[in-house]
């Protein structure tokens, strides 16, 4: 997998390189449509809106016998509201976010929930526009992580992230993000060697919106090229809605809190409920 995570990257960092050149809007009312009009058409858009991948999956580990220890359904809510439309300084906006994963184990006795890992926000962000073109999205974003619980089995920390996107083309986009971390949890002082620095990744949306795909890649501390890897696949029900078959691999440590130091390689299949454009992440 670290060969996998290296070749990924790779790919990533060369279509980074070339993205300013190409980087587009995905749809243009009219030849006339210019840098107020686009913040205008997201002004109007909806405040309340799902942020990342809604989904509710089941799976096992790769490699292993099914169990009751290595099988469970993992599923995530999340949402966003914003608070604001683009009229503050710079055209930013502030929004709130809300993210719940949870791992449940469905397949032990009296089903117990394994972890429940939440994540609220608060975000501050700016369309980027260039020559009259949408081409992407920075924000600054305050977030907590934790799990809930107390004693040896609390885990929590804060971030102060710093988020990008780039549209590619309209079926493309490419994503980064670098975080300040602030470890108050007392169980999880060496939590950047398992859940990461900054991520990346890539995803697709075939033309037709039917098919969709997506690689993030997380980077633990230390010099050596160890990502947590997240491959993504998801196939759309019926035409015009968003609701959608998932696929989802999982490789590396902190999938979630309680378990953060603990090495998981699962495949999970199910449903993803996926936000009207690229998700957030």
């Amino acid at each position: 997998m670290r060969t996998l995570a290296s070749v990924i990257l790779a790919i990533i960092a060369i279509a980074a390189t070339s993205t300013p050149c190409i980087a587009q809007i995905v749809k243009t009312p009219g030849s006339n449509f210019n840098a107020d009009s686009i913040r205008r058409e997201f002004d109007r858009g909806p405040y309340f809106t799902l942020y990342k991948d809604n989904y509710f999956t089941a799976g096992t580990s790769i490699g292993d016998k099914p169990t009751g220890d290595n099988s469970d359904v993992k599923f995530q809510v999340s949402i966003a509201q914003r608070l604001t439309k683009s009229t503050l300084p710079f055209n930013t906006y502030l929004f709130l976010m809300y993210s719940q994963k949870c791992m449940w184990n469905v397949f032990k006795e009296s089903l117990p929930m394994r972890d429940l890992n939440f994540n609220p926000g608060i975000g501050l962000s700016k369309l980027l526009i260039v020559k009259d073109r949408l081409i992407g999205k920075a924000t600054l974003l305050i977030e907590h992580e934790s799990n809930g619980r107390d004693g040896e089995q609390s885990r929590s920390w804060n971030k102060i992230s710093l988020c990008g996107n780039i549209y590619v083309d309209p079926q493309v986009m490419i994503h980064a993000k670098w975080w300040i971390p602030i470890i108050d949890g007392q169980n999880n002082k060496d939590i950047l060697k398992y859940s990461g620095i900054y991520q990346t990744g890539v995803q697709y949306m075939s033309q037709n919106g039917r098919f969709g795909a997506a690689v993030t890649l997380i980077k633990r501390s230390g010099i050596n090229l160890n990502f947590n890897t997240i491959l993504e696949l998801n196939y759309r029900i019926f035409k015009g809605e968003n609701q959608f078959f998932f696929l989802q691999y999982y490789n590396g440590y902190g999938e979630n809190l309680l378990d953060y130091n603990r090495y998981h390689s699962r495949l999970r299949l199910g449903l993803v409920i996926k936000p009207k454009f690229f998700s957030d992440y």
